[in-house]
C-alpha cells in the first residue's frame, strides 16, 4: 500500500513539473517572441506585414499596410505606359510629406518620418540585377541595394524600407521585365501595377494593441480625479465614474494630455491630441507588355499608309495637270 501511495505521489509530482516547465516555456516564448512587449520602432515596417501576411493585398483590394497605418495620404507610382520584353525600365514611387513635420518615437521623444513601400509588380517582372541596370539609372536608384522579395515565391513583390523620409521622399525601382518567348508563362498584354506607401509609424500594432503614435479616449464618463506622471514619462488619469468607481486610464509617453484634474469626460472624449503626422496611401497603375513584333507590324502599316497617301496626292496632281493640258486644246 505504501509503494502504490509513493509511487502514485510520485507521478503526480513529475505531471506538476511537467506542466510548470511547459507554462514556463510558454511564458518565456511570448515575452521574447511578442511585438506588444518588445516593439521594434522604426524595423517594424514593412517587415510585419511580411510575417503576417502570405500576400499583402487582400481580397478586396486593400493592402495590409492599412491594418495598422491608420491615417490616409497620398503615394503615387509613375511607370511607362508600355515596355519591350526582357528590358530594364524605371518605376519611380512618391512618398510626398512635410519635411518640418515630426512624430513621435517609441520612446516618447520627436524624430523625423521613415519611409517605405511595398510595390506589387505583375507576375514575371522583378528588380533588375544590378549588373542589367544602366549607368545612368544607378544614379537614380543610389548607392546599394534596398530592396528585397516580400517572399522567396514572389520575387514581382517589392519592399523597400524603413528609409529617413527626408531623403527618400522619391524611390526609384528598376524593374526588370520578363520575356514570354523564354517564359510561357507569361503573355504579353496589359497588366496591374499596386502600390502602397506610408510615412511615419503605425497606430495599431499587428497584436491588435495601440502604439503611442495614436489619439488615447476615455473608456467612461465621470471627473478626473488624479492624472500621475509614470517613471516612462506617461501619465496615468484616474476618472471616477458615475457610479462612484474609479477607472484609471494609461497613457504612454508621447502624445500630449487635453485634459486636468476636476474636468468632465464622456465616454469615447479624447484624453490626448493626436500625434500622429504619418498615413499611408495606396495607388494602382497599368503597363503594357509589348511584343516587338506588334511595333514592327504597327509601323509597317503606318509606313504603307503613309505611302499610300502621297500615292494617291501624287496621282490627283497628274490628273489635274492632264484635265488642264486638255482644256487647253
Amino acid at each position: 500500500m505504501k509503494l502504490a501511495f509513493w509511487s502514485t505521489r510520485f507521478s503526480q509530482g513529475k505531471q506538476a513539473i511537467l506542466k510548470g516547465s511547459l507554462a514556463l516555456l510558454a511564458t518565456l516564448t511570448l515575452f521574447f517572441g511578442s511585438d506588444l512587449l518588445m516593439p521594434r520602432a522604426a524595423a517594424a515596417y514593412p517587415f510585419w506585414a511580411q510575417q503576417n501576411y502570405e500576400t499583402p493585398r487582400e481580397a478586396t483590394g486593400r493592402i495590409v499596410c492599412a491594418n495598422c497605418h491608420l491615417a490616409a495620404k497620398p503615394v503615387d507610382v509613375e511607370v511607362p505606359q508600355a515596355v519591350l520584353p526582357d528590358t530594364v525600365f524605371k518605376a519611380v514611387v512618391k512618398i510626398p510629406y512635410d519635411l518640418s513635420a515630426q512624430q513621435v518615437q517609441g520612446n516618447g521623444e520627436l524624430g523625423g518620418l521613415n519611409v517605405g513601400a511595398v510595390l506589387m509588380l505583375p507576375e514575371g517582372f522583378k528588380i533588375a540585377p544590378e549588373d542589367r541596370i544602366p549607368e545612368e539609372m544607378k544614379e537614380e536608384v543610389g548607392p546599394g541595394y534596398l530592396f528585397q522579395p516580400y517572399s522567396e515565391t514572389q520575387d514581382n513583390v517589392v519592399l523597400v524600407g524603413p528609409l529617413p523620409g527626408d531623403q527618400y521622399q522619391e524611390i526609384v525601382f528598376p524593374v526588370l521585365s520578363p520575356d514570354p518567348a523564354q517564359d510561357k508563362s507569361v503573355h504579353f498584354g496589359k497588366y496591374s501595377v499596386h502600390l502602397g506607401g506610408n510615412r511615419g509609424r503605425g497606430q495599431v500594432y499587428p497584436t491588435g494593441e495601440k502604439s503611442n503614435n495614436n489619439v488615447f479616449n476615455a473608456s467612461v464618463a465621470g471627473t478626473i480625479a488624479q492624472i500621475t506622471k509614470t517613471d516612462d514619462n506617461g501619465y496615468s488619469i484616474a476618472i471616477q465614474s458615475e457610479d462612484g468607481n474609479t477607472v484609471t486610464e494609461t497613457i504612454p509617453a508621447g502624445p500630449q494630455l487635453m485634459v486636468s484634474e476636476g474636468d468632465q469626460v464622456v465616454a469615447g472624449s479624447a484624453l490626448t491630441s493626436n500625434p500622429n503626422v504619418g498615413g499611408f496611401g495606396q495607388k494602382d497603375a497599368e503597363i503594357v507588355l509589348q511584343s516587338p513584333n506588334r511595333v514592327k507590324g504597327l509601323i509597317a502599316f503606318l509606313a504603307a499608309v503613309t505611302l499610300s497617301q502621297i500615292m494617291l496626292v501624287l496621282k490627283k496632281k497628274q490628273i489635274e495637270r492632264v484635265q488642264a493640258a486638255e482644256m487647253n486644246f
